[in-house]
């Protein structure tokens, strides 16, 4: 009875398994498999793949393998040189297991792609004991391949927001989503209009006429960009980012009123800036509790957080009309707080007046804004050690690849 081979776990093109060596000695168990060129097929050309002339042998490379149980796998490949008539010149001959100058095979690479799903590129080259350079290039280049192309196609309602790139405030990126799908299409480093210009120039006119409505946040440089390459398209000012807006007025008017206040007051209004910001129904019995005692001994910030619960109620409405009188009544009882900075936002409210009436033909909500932000959020936190803004943002849309729905709006 023959002793069983090991070759049917190298079934690779054109080579065959002439010896291996196992060592189980050293800390790390490693096995040497030892490949030599099959004599009954011609050698190909690594370029164009065409088959050639053998031009030269004596060629050696090590490539490191998925391993063989716990050991540590590498193939010692002896290859030759080939001619190549349809390239007219010589060259090493194509292996069908790795890449020409790559250390590790095809199949090692696709597992270290499928680690990096899941685990950060740190963990998998310690797991697999490589480079973390080398892992975090074999995971950049299935990234590329799958995600390294901007897909344009069916985009009829699109999100844009910008998001915090590295630790603290070193920069921005803008990320553009499918509202439709929940997929991140495209982003790109910075926060300006020639930012988002980058987004629309791979665009063909009849993409760019496709798209519907945008939902953005209240910043200019988005709005002419988008104004400048689809005109037809509405622009909507969501919900959360004009209560947003608003909520800075409350905490300028809240540290005003602090300080003007006595010395009872202030106990009150100190730390006080959850309970006004927040929705009533998330607070604790204890903090509703707080909160009424704060609107009763204070009446300008009573008003303040009235005018925040009547403030939502324009995107109550799903007619135009309706809205803007919403609008109207609301910019009416605010000019009554006399605060430089509700003034302000009174203005604000205003100027971008259409972008929110647009709510009631696209009722664009923030809900699948904040689901990808929260991916893009844990992604930047699991240490990845993102310098490589090109890197960072194919592992977002590699998180945020998006369903295929058949919703309807507008």
């Amino acid at each position: 009875m023959s002793a069983p081979s090991i070759a049917p776990y190298f079934p690779f093109a054109r080579v065959k398994v002439v010896g291996h060596t196992v060592h189980l000695e050293s800390p790390t168990p490693s096995t040497i498999i030892r490949l030599e060129p099959d004599s009954r097929f011609r050698p190909v050309c690594h370029r164009c793949g065409g088959q050639g002339g053998v031009h030269g042998a004596g060629l050696l490379r090590v490539v490191r393998d998925l391993a063989v149980a716990s050991a540590q796998t590498f193939l010692e490949v002896h290859y030759r040189r080939v001619w190549c008539p349809a390239c007219r010149k010589a060259g090493v001959e194509q292996l069908s297991f790795a890449g020409p100058g790559k250390r590790i095979t095809y199949r090692l690479a696709r597992y270290v792609y499928e680690l990096c799903k899941h685990m950060t590129v740190q963990d998998v080259a310690k797991h697999l004991d490589l480079d973390p350079k080398t892992v975090k290039a074999v995971d950049k280049h299935f990234l590329n391949e799958q995600f390294g192309r901007t897909d344009y196609d069916g985009l009829r309602i699109i999100a844009v927001d910008e998001i915090n790139f590295g630790h603290g405030h070193q920069g921005y990126m803008t990320v553009v989503l499918d509202y439709l799908s929940g997929r991140v299409v495209w982003m790109g480093m910075g926060r300006k209009s020639q930012t988002l210009d980058g987004f629309f120039a791979e665009m063909s006119p009849q993409q760019k006429e496709a798209i519907e409505a945008v939902a953005v946040d209240m910043w200019e440089p988005f709005i002419k960009s988008i104004k400048e390459h689809c005109p037809q398209a509405k622009i909507v000012f969501d919900f959360f980012h004009v209560v947003k807006g608003y909520g800075q007025v409350i905490d300028h008017v809240r540290r005003r009123e602090y300080r003007k206040a006595d010395e009872g007051q202030r106990a009150l209004i100190k730390g006080s800036r959850y309970l006004l910001l927040s929705n009533r129904v998330n607070l604790k019995p204890e903090q509703a509790t707080r909160l009424d005692q704060l609107l009763a001994a204070n009446q300008v910030l009573s008003a303040v957080y009235i005018l925040k619960d009547q403030l939502k109620l324009v995107y109550g409405h799903t007619e135009r009309l309706a809205a803007k009188a919403e609008i109207d009544q609301w910019c009416e009882l605010a000019a009554g707080v006399d605060h430089s900075l509700m003034r302000r936002f009174i203005g604000r409210l205003r100027y971008f007046e259409d972008g929110i009436l647009n709510h009631c033909d696209y009722p664009i909500h923030t809900s699948k804004l904040e689901g990808v932000n929260n991916k893009i959020k844990a992604i930047r936190r699991r240490a990845y050690g993102f310098h490589d803004p090109e890197y960072f943002a194919l592992k977002v849309k590699q998180a945020s690849p998006g369903v295929k729905t058949t919703t309807e709006m507008g």
